[in-house]
């Protein structure tokens, strides 16, 4: 438990950006579960709701830290595109930037990030099929893609 409240700690001091509530001496389950909005929450789940998103946070996962060229070849998608993506990655905690010279690079904000996607994975495998077929969810990937 201390591990976790010392890790959204050093999360926090990184990405000053992130809305979130403090757990301030020993706290049950309960209230670290509550300690963030589920507005902040649902924000931070719609930053990995997009599959573009997703193989970029993939592609940081297996090879480290990468320059935004080499993500664009990977992505095969247009460099603003991809930018405006990391963007929201970085934005939302998920990725962090270094700069080197007039070259930005990339790299997962967190070593748990690939611990997250397998998780998701696994969880939405069996259910793959009623996914796909979500229209909700279909209307959001056509909103995300302008």
């Amino acid at each position: 438990m201390a591990e976790l409240a010392h890790g959204r700690r050093e999360q926090q001091d990184r990405h000053p950006r992130l809305i979130a509530g403090r757990t301030h001496g020993a706290g049950t389950a309960d209230r670290e579960s509550s300690d963030l909005s589920p507005d902040i929450l649902a924000r931070f789940l719609h930053a990995l709701a997009d599959p573009t998103r997703v193989r970029i946070l993939e592609s940081l996962s297996r090879e480290g830290e990468l320059h935004v060229s080499a993500l664009v070849a990977r992505l095969a998608q247009p460099q603003g595109r991809v930018s405006a993506h990391l963007t929201c990655l970085r934005t939302c905690g998920l990725v962090r930037v270094r700069q080197h010279g007039k070259f930005r690079y990339y790299a997962l904000a967190d070593h748990r990030i690939p611990a997250l996607l397998a998780l998701a994975r696994e969880l939405a495998r069996p259910h793959a099929e009623a996914i796909a077929s979500c229209t909700l969810a279909a209307r959001h990937d056509r909103s995300e893609d302008s």
